[in-house]
């Protein structure tokens, strides 16, 4: 794709977009989440030598190559059925089920335990479900949602699927997340309720660790 040895070189839109394919099938396999698709497609296309492009897809195996299997030698304590997802438990006992605000609200953030079903009620308030920290009790969970005149966020992170199957009356439920490959063994969040006046919103972020993870390693990167 690149040469290395001519790093002073311009690169044509045909570079970048080579390099742009192979940001693809990362992403597709699992091996990018999405802030970092993002994030690299965007110095993909802003780079104009060789030596900016190569950088990019150093640690991405080239197409046609099998990466090796890899042991982890540090990995989270498993659930009761011996699952996990990378950083986090899957399996367990909720550590919270409901919520309520009413002219108030409520949080759901850092590393808590989102059970099976997580049922909230927003009335003249709101809420935030923030699943960035958190262990899963299950494979697939559910957020029963239910806004009147008032607002529920959720916030998962990157490789986490989400199906949105509430209904709004003068109100609604965003689907932009919906439709996002899962990572291999993430679980799904189903987010399920009745927004009337109100609003059920769904936002993908990293968390504040990894993005200053991702910092450094494109620092790295870019200084090999």
């Amino acid at each position: 794709m690149t040469d290395d040895s001519v790093p002073d070189l311009r690169a044509s839109d045909a570079d970048r977009e080579r390099v742009a394919e192979i940001l693809r099938d990362a992403l597709a396999e699992g091996r990018l989440d999405m802030a970092e698709f993002e994030e690299r497609l965007d110095a993909t296309y802003q780079a104009r030598t060789y030596g900016e492009l190569a950088p990019i897809t150093r640690d991405l195996p080239a197409a046609g190559v099998t990466a090796p299997s890899v042991s982890l030698s540090k990995e989270p304590a498993a659930g009761p059925d011996g699952s996990h997802w990378p950083g986090r438990v899957v399996g367990g006992e909720g550590s919270s089920s409901w919520a309520v605000a009413v002219m108030s609200g409520f949080q759901r953030k850092g590393r808590w335990t989102m059970p099976r079903r997580f049922t909230c009620l927003a009335l003249c308030g709101g809420g935030e479900i923030d699943l960035r920290e958190a262990n899963f009790a299950d494979r697939e969970v559910e957020i029963n949602a239910i806004a009147i005149m008032g607002g529920v966020d959720v916030i998962v992170p990157p490789g986490v699927e989400v199906v949105v199957r509430g209904i709004g009356i003068m109100g609604g439920f965003d689907h932009r997340e919906e439709g996002v490959p899962r990572a291999p063994g993430a679980p799904r969040v189903v987010i399920t309720g009745f927004a009337f006046w109100g609003g059920v919103g769904v936002q993908r972020k990293l968390t504040r660790a990894e993005k200053q993870r991702l910092r450094e390693q494109r620092r790295r990167q870019l200084e090999g």
